[in-house]
């Protein structure tokens, strides 16, 4: 007789990958941390092999957890759905989800983001938020936005890692710096900024002075500036294309990429924050292998 998946285990499994932790699942779900231990033991049982191991301090998923996970997401995800249909549910009875998203590397994201809502909650309408990473985790932690992704050294909000961006330097096509000792004339979002804090330590590291002249409050002002020639910027540039009207510097010092967390809210169902948090990770790391998107 084959075995039989939980699917209330199925989601504390979910629940585990995507909070990062027995201790913040249990919370997520409204549950104690042991029952969600037992859980995980009992697809253990079901499978007859094991789903996490300890690695030091930390707890990580086996190969055939891993693939567990993966089927997890789409059962409890059909289970979900069906439900739905079932429930007679039509659009208009469907809650909106509100996702947010970090403007760096927005262009990006968003898509796969706003896709991966939709396949989870069919008919489901999709409201966006573009902001600064603390606001956005801010409106997570009260509940306005249902999942935010968000620059993590940005925001104090313990979320799920998902990858990196990579920083690269723009300037306007033709635009030259000042000849030494003239500072380097930099565009940049205002303080308190994670990139515009990588750029000036990568160049003082570098010996190359520099001072802001011209910044805004959100990315598209800097990207304004800096095609008017006013400066060079340090963009997180998920690849190309590059920018509009813009042009990569090779000639600037090379900065380490951000990295990139998800956040849902307290409440939120599983099964679509693993999915959206599992769709911007597998952007990120097609990415990171060195393949265009």
């Amino acid at each position: 007789m084959r075995p039989v998946l939980d699917i209330v285990a199925l989601r504390s499994l979910i629940a585990v990958a995507d909070y990062g932790g027995f201790h913040r699942a249990a919370g997520a779900l409204a549950l104690s941390q042991s029952a969600v231990s037992q859980h995980i033991r009992r697809l253990e049982k079901a499978l007859g092999r094991p789903i996490v191991e300890r690695d030091g301090r930390k707890t990580r998923f086996t190969t055939h957890g891993s693939r567990l996970l993966e089927e997890a997401r789409l059962i409890t995800g059909a289970h979900d759905a069906a439900v739905r249909r079932l429930l007679g549910e039509d659009t208009a009875d469907v809650a909106p989800v509100v996702i947010g998203a970090t403007e760096h590397g927005a262009d990006q994201i968003l898509p796969v983001l706003t896709g991966a809502v939709r396949d989870t909650r069919p008919g489901a309408e999709v409201r966006v938020r573009i902001d600064r990473s603390a606001r956005l985790t801010d409106a997570v932690e009260r509940g306005e936005l249902d999942l935010a992704v968000y620059v993590t050294e940005a925001a104090s909000a313990p979320g799920t890692p998902v990858g990196e961006l990579p920083l690269r330097w723009y300037a306007a096509p033709g635009w030259n710096p000042p000849a030494a000792p003239a500072p380097l004339p930099l565009v940049a979002i205002s303080d308190p900024c994670v990139i515009r804090r990588r750029a000036l330590t990568a160049l003082a590291s570098h010996h190359t002075s520099a001072t802001v002249v011209a910044e805004a409050g959100y990315l598209a002002g800097v990207l304004d500036a800096a095609r008017a020639g006013l400066g060079a910027a340090l963009l997180a540039s998920p690849g190309s294309p590059y920018p509009d009207g813009l042009t990569p510097r090779h000639d600037l010092p090379a900065v380490p990429p951000v990295r990139i967390s998800a956040l849902a809210r307290s409440g939120c169902d599983p099964s679509l924050a693993g999915a959206t948090i599992e769709a911007v990770r597998g952007l990120l790391t097609y990415r990171e292998a060195g393949t265009a998107v």
